[in-house]
């Protein structure tokens, strides 16, 4: 198997942990958020919060970890992605049921037709990671299962089986054999085995495959992990429900305070005890990256969010749900965010056609939060009959952050601690109950602690391959260079000598100054900046902005100088209409801050590569944007290669 990521770690008993520079072992478990754990060193007892304990890694593992490798998501082919999907599905029913039996064990071993030890050892191996990605087969070696073929082979076998197979004709096997037969011909390529193609197609994950071949009512009733009403939301983080809404508010920009618009809220709700795990508060329109930002706070712990925010109160919600439940819209889909839930086992679900019931939950929500929003100033309202003698623009006071601020303290220090009428408690203690139990109730236990909070954004950020050239790395016409890269200038890929090797870069579409190149040999990330490092900072919405507008005036021709210019003259004219203009007010949100803090490196080693890739401290003739989102970790989920 992989060498395991351990995505998440539990505090448990026993346990051996560090927090603020010393080791710890837990002796018990106080509180929702709290332990008391005894120092190794001195071995004094302390109660530590277990938003701020990380597991201690002995110095074996770590040299072990980077001889061994660990791919990023976006690294792992679909066949590889396909095949942990499958596992992942023989072990669920096991996962799911705490009462299982060897019986059990059994029975799903010969319907997936492998050896019950095999089973068990999947079962292990997840467990002990916490993520799908551990249950890809090692690549060293031939072993059962190992693909031998060229990638043009794959690529052909894959293209046939989404051209004929996946299909509502249903068409058989035989088919896509000679299909790929008569495709290998006109390709010039050696064409795969007949039992291969046929091991392909039976790879599929079967759930899918019936969807796509027409059968979405035999899919549904026969793999859709929850039943009922509402279903399956038994315990703390089984379902979560997101949404969007427009605010009913006005907000004004920080400079001139003066009115901006109306912003978006997306919110996520655990159904069970109608705690907020998360949300993401932005102008721009709902999209994918709403989801994946309010997906990662709910994953995250909340301590260091709140104290940004300068609010008193508690909010121990963290670690990865079960199942996430959103509208059919286009903005909920996504191939980064989907992988992102794939990889945490996080089933990512839409709302069944004409089953408004299914999103309940989080319009009851949206609608408790839009009223508290009618009382601060600058309301809309809910219509223009309740909004007459109102103006709302002149009433409205408050900043985005400000605005922010506010939906945090509401939803931690009221909503939270509120009785709900249809849980007859306090959500605050639902949670709790459900989390620790009590005398007639068992309770679930404190869900594991993201082991790497960075390293989840990672995972949901939008993602690129590059070859490394002379100059360095080039994305959007944008050259980005760091000395890491010298090594890989001009290399090959190691399967395919005659073929430029691709690497991973990821990106944080709010401040594109600098971008996270995957380093294959240290397995770690670093952070590479501009090329030319006195450009000023840039957002993706200014690019894409920048791109329509030299489009629209016809010039084809577009390099790194050609944007910059761009970007001089736009926000030179938004500088100049901020004061009469909500449209440039706007636009002016969308421009990152000029500094930054320097992210945390993944492994202590690569702390002083890291140091000297942060972005500098740009200096340009433009004002420093006003706006300080708390929520950085990224925005736009769509995969460009």
């Amino acid at each position: 198997m992989n060498k395991i990521h351990k995505s998440f770690f539990a505090a448990e008993p026993g346990q051996i942990v560090s927090s603020n520079g010393g080791k710890y072992r837990i002796t018990h478990l106080v509180s929702l958020d709290s332990v008391f754990a005894v120092d190794l060193a001195t071995n004094d007892s302390k109660r530590l919060r277990i938003d701020s304990l990380e597991p201690a890694i002995a110095e074996s593992e770590c040299v072990d970890e980077a001889q061994e490798g660990i791919r990023d998501l976006a690294l792992y082919s679909a066949g590889e992605w396909a095949d942990a999907q499958r596992k992942l599905q023989a072990i669920k029913p096991l996962l799911e049921n705490p009462l299982r039996t060897r019986a059990d064990a059994d029975a799903i071993a010969r319907q997936y037709k492998v050896h019950t030890a095999t089973l068990y050892k999947w079962l292990r191996t997840f467990q002990s990671a916490g993520n799908v990605s551990a249950l890809v087969s090692d690549k060293r070696g031939r072993k059962k299962g190992t693909r031998l073929l060229q990638e043009p082979q794959e690529q052909l076998i894959q293209s046939v089986i989404e051209d004929e197979f996946l299909t509502k004709q249903r068409k058989n096997p035989q088919v896509v054999i000679d299909e790929v037969n008569r495709r290998a011909r006109l390709a010039k390529v050696a064409a795969p085995h007949a039992n291969t193609i046929r091991k392909r197609v039976a790879a599929l994950p079967t759930a899918e495959t019936l969807r796509r071949r027409g059968h979405k009512e035999i899919a549904r009733n026969a793999y859709e992990p929850i039943k009922g009403e509402f279903p399956g939301a038994d315990f703390p983080l089984a379902v979560v429900q997101i949404d969007h809404t427009p605010c009913d508010i006005i907000l004004v920009d920080e400079t001139h305070r003066k009115p901006i618009g109306r912003p978006w809220l997306t919110v996520a709700i655990d159904v069970f005890s109608r705690m907020i795990v998360g949300f993401y508060l932005t102008f721009e329109k709902p999209s994918a990256t709403s989801v994946a930002m309010c997906v990662a706070q709910a994953i995250c712990a909340k301590r260091n969010y709140l104290a940004e925010l300068d609010i008193n109160g508690e909010w121990p919600v963290w670690g990865s749900m079960t199942v996430i439940h959103v509208d059919n819209a286009k903005e909920f889909r996504g191939a980064v965010l989907e992988r992102g839930c794939e990889e945490y086992h996080i089933d990512l679900q839409w709302r069944p056609v004409l089953r408004p019931h299914y999103g309940g939950h989080i319009e009851r929500l949206v609608g408790t939060l839009t009223a508290e929003h009618h009382k601060l100033p600058g309301t809309t309202f809910s219509n223009t009959a309740k909004r007459k003698g109102y103006n709302s623009e002149a009433e409205a006071v408050l900043t985005l952050q400000e605005f922010e601020r506010h939906q945090a303290d509401f939803i931690v220090n009221v909503y939270h601690q509120k009785r709900h009428s249809e849980l007859g408690m306090p959500p605050r203690k639902k949670w709790e109950l459900g989390i620790l139990g009590d005398a007639t109730t068992p309770g679930v236990g404190i869900p594991p602690v993201p082991a790497d909070p960075r390293r989840v954004q990672l995972d949901f950020m939008p993602y690129f391959n590059r070859s490394v050239q002379q100059y360095g790395l080039l994305l959007d016409h944008i050259f980005y260079y760091h000395p890491v890269l010298d090594q890989y200038i001009n290399s090959t890929d190691p399967e395919n000598p005659k073929v430029r090797r691709q690497f991973l870069v990821r990106r944080d579409p709010r401040d594109i100054s600098e971008i996270y190149f995957f380093d294959p040999y240290n397995n770690s990330y670093v952070q590479v900046p501009y090329r030319n490092i006195g450009l000023p900072a840039m957002s993706v919405w200014e690019l894409k902005e920048i791109q329509r507008d030299l489009k629209a005036k016809g010039i084809l021709e577009v390099d790194e100088d050609t944007i910059f210019e761009a970007l001089g003259r736009m926000r030179a004219l938004v500088e100049g209409a901020v004061e009469k203009s909500k449209a440039a007010r706007r636009q002016a949100t969308r421009k990152p801050k000029a500094t930054k803090p320097a992210q945390k490196p993944e492994r202590a080693e690569d702390a002083e590569m890291v140091s000297t890739a942060s972005a500098p401290a740009y200096s340009n003739a433009f004002e420093d944007d006003p706006f300080a989102q708390p929520i950085k970790p990224f925005d736009d989920v769509s995969v460009s290669r």
